[in-house]
């Protein structure tokens, strides 16, 4: 994985799993220009970038205007997509903003990018939510897709136009199938976000966990350092024998016993309360990934346990929480609110 001086370009740099993404690609060399939205409710935050600040070049963009960045474009030698909106409740809330979000503005960016820079490497943030509820488990790459939620299906039809243009000899894509991610950077202040950023965001405030009836839906959550290890062993494959991939963590446990190990790392108790129905009618049970195809191309397994990934995650935190944490945010699910005139252009170079 040499990515010394490599023209690297990151979209969603400013979130979650791009700003720690960002961060290991220039501790790696890269050259890294990040392209962001900071569209509220996205979870960008400049703050993400702190350690490499004066290291990297932000473009703030809309990825649906993509033309107006094609000089960045066509210096890319590998892109590492990962733009988007997670939330599947804010998806139903407004079907609309994620279908721009996830969708449009996803082929608008892909149309530009295969114009401009034609056969690059593409790596995208898919999700295991395509799925929709398992027929099987562990789930594989040849299970049907069958989404529950508009997130589900935008973020499905924009996995397709990367493999579509893939075929076609336009783009040299792969798609990463994510299942739960925690860890540093999670956006915390935003409600919505996933259940793992949620049960975090309470154990710092030292309230209790919610888990909804029994909590005994499976999952295997993976951290986020081993997730950016995928991404990077995707971007630099001189060969990809094939183009989609789960990744997921190395143990399966209940939701009841994340919520367990939260709280006791934290010191809060956990209290279960009925489903409520939105939540409930895009739930999609347990879901555990199958990994072994990503292990046998590309040689990737998740190493970090979820016991010890928890004690770090909350150590760096408490670190770091004036930046992550606001007692005055609402903890409940609210369609983000746009504020102010939204900056067009950033530039932090090194």
């Amino acid at each position: 994985m040499d990515y010394t001086n490599k023209a690297v370009l990151v979209t969603g740099g400013l979130g979650f799993i791009g700003s720690n993404l960002t961060i290991r690609l220039i501790e790696l060399g890269a050259r890294v220009t990040v392209v962001d939205s900071c569209r509220p409710g996205c979870g960008g935050n400049y703050a993400n970038l702190k350690p490499i600040a004066d290291r990297v070049c932000v473009v703030e963009k809309d990825l649906g205007e993509a033309h107006e960045f094609r000089e960045v474009l066509r210096s890319a030698e590998i892109v590492f997509n990962l733009a988007g909106e997670v939330s599947h409740l804010h998806s139903m809330m407004a079907p609309e903003r994620d279908l721009y979000i996830n969708t449009v503005a996803q082929l608008r960016f892909l149309e530009v990018l295969r114009r401009e820079r034609p056969g690059v490497r593409v790596v995208y943030a898919g999700t295991r939510q395509v799925y929709g509820v398992p027929r099987y488990l562990p789930v594989d790459e040849d299970h049907p897709a069958d989404p529950v939620d508009f997130n589900g299906v935008h973020k499905y039809a924009a996995a397709m136009y990367h493999l579509m243009l893939t075929r076609m000899g336009l783009l040299d894509a792969v798609v990463l199938r994510l299942t739960n991610v925690y860890g540093p950077r999670m956006a915390l202040r935003i409600p919505c976000q996933g259940v793992l950023s949620t049960f975090i965001r309470r154990a710092l405030l030292g309230q209790p966990l919610e888990i909804y009836d029994s909590g005994e839906q499976l999952r295997d959550p993976v951290y986020v350092d081993d997730v950016v290890d995928a991404f990077l062993r995707a971007g630099a494959a001189p060969r990809l024998p094939r183009r989609d991939y789960n990744v997921g963590g190395p143990e399966v446990m209940s939701l009841r016993q994340m919520a367990d190990i939260i709280a006791s790392a934290a010191g809060v108790p956990v209290i279960s309360r009925p489903f409520p129905p939105d939540r409930k009618q895009i739930d999609i049970g347990s879901y555990v990934a199958n990994t072994r195809r990503i292990c046998s191309d590309l040689g990737w397994t998740a190493v970090t346990h979820f016991t010890d990934g928890i004690r770090r995650c909350l150590t760096w935190y408490r670190e770091h929480s004036s930046d992550y944490l606001d007692l005055a945010q609402p903890t409940h699910c609210a369609m983000p609110e746009h504020h102010g005139r939204r900056r067009h252009l950033v530039l932090v170079s090194a």
